[in-house]
């Protein structure tokens, strides 16, 4: 598509139908304005998260609470704004991408809340994206169906609360730049459903909300809260119309938890756990640190494993103590045609979401509108007749440096079929992704891009420590390569040949190298989705 803007600005991506309502000139100039104010300000903080990652890693600087935000901590006046209008129940939030059919049936699910995902969810292909932004034009608006087996499907009349996930601060939109220079992703993402939906969000009764991914510290948070009094002031959308719910899903946001939620205070809806993307952070973090920090295989470290009990219990009692929700992690499992399967995987899914539920949570994440019964029955009988668990402040929890570090007590054990699952389970969904597929059904699971990145990352934690199997066998590169092969011809002769060639050449870089890469998403965007 070739530029309608001026010099300055460049859209480059490929024209569809109807982009045209999304990329109006208006619009691109609002995020032209944004990007121009904080382009400067995100390469720095991007610049610290490397070089704190890197003293983390070779172990010069010890991970802590930050003595100097220590007054915010020990402040007990402050508050986050009220929870806004249809975020009051966020017992049962239904997460998946932004295509017409999921759209759709994530809204007429019967959860209080979609995440409509523009981040791991989603192949940032331009069609996904654009796309995406049109489905949820569209669907605030009321104007979406889509047909499938001869049946028309619309949106009911008590659709799910819309809080939309952009893409995170390390990524850019290569399709749009200003310069040359591609603008970040994240921006394209806020700026294009801020632009569009704000005042039709309002004028219905909710608002433009929005979750938070890969924050790795207050002063990103504090960008972001920038980004939201800059957006409303030059739209003259009433301050504080914005709330934001952030996914406490790296290890060291989780020793930020009160200061995040400080930095958005006024615009600030509570925060989430995420599982993978949190233990991939731990690995990447402290790649250097030996045996002390290598973990089992990943279906071994559960929630109830003492470093992550410890980070969600502080989790629920950081919120509460301020006023915000603490919303639960995700029930990937896909409904199969097997009764007995079924059975055994409700039946775990009902018992992690009454866990959360007994510990304090005020809702939780499924990604199948078949687990929306299941997540409400176990919130609702915990909740009874109210919307959330606000008033569970949770003054018994105390957790310690030492407790969100403690990895050795995880237990568990290292063995074939993990490496070998972990191999398998990543070269299906990056070439899932690479196709345009970023919410992949992969053995009964719906799995995203934090799948990928804690596979690849645990391979390449196993492989530069030689971990031992149970039976003595040491993986080696050697070892990871052979075994990489014998799954790629497997997956091959299930499958076909798709993009398998480039996943794996993706997953070498990326769990088979001398370094670890911070994310496996941001090359492969820039060398293989080159013409979508």
């Amino acid at each position: 598509m070739a530029s309608r803007f001026t010099s300055r600005i460049e859209v480059a991506g490929p024209q569809g139908e109807r982009f045209d309502e999304i990329l109006t000139p208006a619009a691109v100039d609002f995020i032209a304005k944004l990007d121009n104010a904080f382009a400067g300000r995100r390469r720095e903080l991007l610049d610290a998260r490397r070089q704190r990652r890197e003293k983390l890693a070779s172990g010069e600087q010890p991970l802590d609470f930050l003595p100097e935000t220590r007054w915010i901590r020990n402040d007990p006046s402050w508050q986050v704004a009220p929870a806004a209008a249809g975020l009051e129940d966020r017992r049962v939030e239904i997460t998946g991408p932004t295509d017409r059919k999921m759209t759709v049936n994530a809204l007429n699910s019967g959860a209080k809340v979609w995440l409509a995902d523009f981040e791991d969810a989603t192949s940032p292909t331009w069609a996904n994206i654009i796309g995406g932004q049109l489905n949820l034009y569209d669907a605030i608006r009321r104007g979406i169906d889509f047909s499938s087996g001869g049946k028309q499907y619309a949106i009911g009349d008590d659709p799910a609360t819309i809080v939309a996930r952009p893409r995170g601060w390390h990524l850019v939109e290569k399709h749009i730049r200003i310069d040359g220079r591609p603008v970040s992703a994240s921006l394209v993402d806020f700026g294009l459903y801020f632009f569009h939906n704000a005042r039709q969000l309002l004028a219905r009764g909710t608002g433009p909300y929005f979750y938070l991914p890969k924050l790795e510290s207050h002063l990103e948070a504090r960008l972001w809260n920038e980004v939201f009094l800059m957006a409303q002031r030059e739209l003259g959308i009433p301050r504080g119309s914005i709330r934001a719910t952030v996914l406490i899903e790296t290890i060291t946001a989780a020793f930020e938890m009160e200061e995040i939620l400080y930095e958005l205070r006024e615009h600030a809806s509570g925060l989430n756990a995420g599982r993978w993307d949190y233990i991939f952070s731990l690995i990447k973090n402290f790649a250097g640190h030996g045996a002390d920090f290598v973990l089992p295989d990943r279906a071994q470290v559960t929630m109830t494993v003492p470093f992550m009990r410890a980070y969600t219990e502080l989790l629920v009692s950081t919120c509460h103590q301020r006023g915000a929700y603490a919303i639960g992690g995700m029930a990937a499992f896909i409904p199969s045609k097997d009764p007995e399967a079924n059975a055994t995987a409700l039946e775990k899914v009902r018992q992690d979401k009454e866990r959360e539920a007994g510990d304090g949570f005020d809702g939780s994440w499924v990604a199948h509108p078949g687990l929306v019964p299941v997540c409400d029955e176990a919130f609702t009988e915990v909740l009874g007749g109210w919307p959330n668990q606000l008033g569970r402040l949770r003054d018994d929890v105390s957790v310690s440096a030492d407790d969100l570090l403690n990895v050795a007590t995880a237990g568990g054990e290292v063995t074939e079929k993990g490496v070998r699952g972990n191999i398998n389970v990543a070269l299906r969904y990056i070439d899932s992704w690479l196709r345009g597929t970023g919410a992949a059904a992969i053995f009964n699971l719906m799995e995203d891009a934090a799948t990928a990145e804690i596979a690849r990352c645990q391979v390449w934690q196993w492989v530069r420590n030689g971990t031992k199997l149970g039976d003595g066998t040491a993986v080696t590169p050697e070892l990871a390569r052979a075994w990489l092969d014998e799954e790629l011809a497997a997956i091959r002769a299930e499958l076909g040949d798709g993009r398998l060639d480039d996943a794996r050449e993706i997953f070498v870089e990326t769990a088979l190298g001398d370094r670890l890469p911070s994310f496996l998403t941001t090359g492969a965007y820039a060398r293989y989705l080159t013409d979508l």
